[in-house]
């Protein structure tokens, strides 16, 4: 009777054992939506694991407990927790992460008479009209290309003022016959969004910098009157 009792508890220690080990893979993120190059925080809930890997479905992997991963490209991700216990059993579970692109504004800036783009051009965005005026709180500058574009990334969905200064261009003049000139519209969320910067040749009166006080103003044009279908 004692021998059965031994086997007995002995067999249950066995089992217990066994049901101890049996992994159960559980996460969940802080976002499951995100912007291309945005952080995202993975949470570990599994129990009864060992050892972790992730698979976050762009190719990239970690074996972290709680990793911190960043997507490169838009698109539904799913992203795999396989979760190991040390007598080498598995359990996984799955979660979609939606990347979407982030919010962008391409600035093609072209002379207003002739319509060629001009290249090398410094382009500064203002959050109001009174910074564009007072060349204050400059958000981002970047220069175009030779195609006469350059595009900014992660903006807030929001209206810019446009600054463009080059040493023979600048829109100075056209912002003092209508604001539109230089100003986007709102900027659509998590797309790409375009604006038109037209510019004045100014010979040599844009080699001392941005002088704003110097130009002379033409009336008869108007920023509705040069939208691009």
């Amino acid at each position: 009777m004692k021998r059965i009792l031994i086997l007995t508890a002995a067999a249950a220690l066995i089992m217990l054992s066994s049901c101890e080990l049996q992994p159960e893979a559980y996460f969940f993120s802080d976002k499951i939506s995100s912007e291309i190059g945005e952080e995202v925080t993975f949470f570990n809930g599994s129990t009864n694991a060992t050892g972790y890997e992730w698979d976050f479905g762009d190719g990239t992997w970690s074996d972290a407990y709680e990793p911190i991963h960043s997507f490169n490209a838009s698109g539904v991700f799913t992203v795999v927790l396989s979760a190991y216990s040390g007598n080498g059993l598995v359990d996984r579970t799955y979660l979609d992460i939606e990347v979407l692109s982030p919010t962008m504004l391409e600035v093609e800036v072209l002379e207003y008479y002739d319509q060629y783009p001009v290249s090398g051009a410094s382009v500064i965005l203002y959050p109001t009209e009174t910074d564009w005026d007072n060349e204050t709180n400059a958000i981002v500058e970047g220069f175009t290309n030779a195609s006469g574009k350059v595009v900014f990334t992660n903006l807030q969905p929001r209206t810019y003022y446009v600054d463009v200064w080059h040493e023979t261009h600048n829109n100075y003049t056209l912002r003092n016959e209508d604001v539109w000139f230089i100003r986007t519209g709102q900027l659509e969320k998590n797309q790409l969004n375009v604006f038109t910067a037209w510019v004045d040749y100014t010979g040599t009166k844009g080699t001392v910098g941005r002088d704003r006080k110097q130009l002379l103003i033409m009336k008869d044009r108007s920023a509705e009157s040069t939208v691009r279908k």
